[in-house]
């Protein structure tokens, strides 16, 4: 159990959750997956999970939650089956914001295969899940072309990205860009908004991994990111995040009291990045 610090509510994990929310004291389900905290009691875990992190009671932790309760993480305390020592330098806020954008990231990496040397695109690069998969190819050695908006296309560009804008004409410009079709996509844009633009700069749909367009895996032949979740890669990503060599956008907090206005925005549409719950 972790006494929480921060926890994760909002981005793309919301949408589809809890109905009349508005009735309940905290919202059920998903929120509050991403935490860091202190931890407060070590309960029996499965072997395979005891490897990840050995911690003492008081250290600093962070990690993703156990879907368990009314508030899931959403709470001043919370379950954590696989967890991470907090790096010096990390702050709480920092830690909290890594677990679920960086583990979607890199298993959607993962299943483009060895991009090493390649030309990879990344659709929704403005999303934290797409922000942190174009800092993750850029490490894995691939020549990254990043498809965001204006918010945060000067950080792509420092971390080693090329930046093009999202919408119509996107197939084109990557292309134009690219010298012709590109080697990989990984997609991270909303469903239903960028898929026909993305068929076009690849010679295959099956080099295109989605892990948001969920009606183009049934229809159109492109690929998932599957279910082998990548918790293992959370303690380096964090190291270097606390030697700021990687980051994922926070863009507010919140008391925990007030969980309703970052869920709002981030049903808007426009929470361009993070929003963090402080109990």
């Amino acid at each position: 159990m972790v006494v929480v610090a921060a926890a994760h509510q909002g981005g793309d994990e919301l949408l589809g959750e809890v109905q009349h929310f508005d009735q309940l004291a905290l919202p059920k389900g998903r929120r509050g997956r991403d935490h860091r905290g202190t931890l407060d009691q070590e309960l029996a875990r499965p072997q395979h999970l005891r490897r990840v992190c050995e911690r003492r009671v008081g250290d600093p932790v962070f990690g993703p939650s156990v879907y368990t309760g009314p508030s899931a993480g959403a709470a001043d305390q919370a379950l954590l089956n696989v967890w991470f020592a907090r790096p010096a330098g990390l702050g709480a806020v920092e830690a909290a914001a890594l677990p679920m954008a960086v583990e979607t990231a890199y298993r959607g990496i993962d299943a483009l295969g060895d991009v090493s040397g390649r030309t990879v695109l990344v659709s929704g690069a403005g999303t934290t899940i797409g922000f942190a998969a174009a800092q993750i190819a850029v490490r894995l050695g691939a020549r990254v072309i990043a498809s965001a908006g204006k918010t945060f296309a000067d950080v792509l560009r420092e971390a080693g990205a090329e930046v093009v804008a999202y919408g119509d004409g996107l197939g084109e410009r990557v292309t134009t860009l690219a010298g012709g079709p590109v080697d990989l996509v990984v997609d991270s844009a909303p469903a239903g908004t960028a898929m026909p633009e993305l068929l076009t700069t690849v010679t295959d749909p099956t080099h295109i991994v989605t892990m948001t367009d969920f009606a183009a895996l049934q229809t159109l032949g492109v690929r998932s990111t599957g279910m082998n979740m990548r918790y293992e890669v959370l303690g380096e990503y964090a190291d270097l995040a606390a030697q700021g060599s990687f980051s994922i956008p926070v863009a507010a907090t919140y008391p925990l009291d007030d969980w309703r206005e970052p869920l709002a925005v981030s049903r808007s549409g426009q929470a361009r990045g993070k929003h963090l719950l402080i109990p």
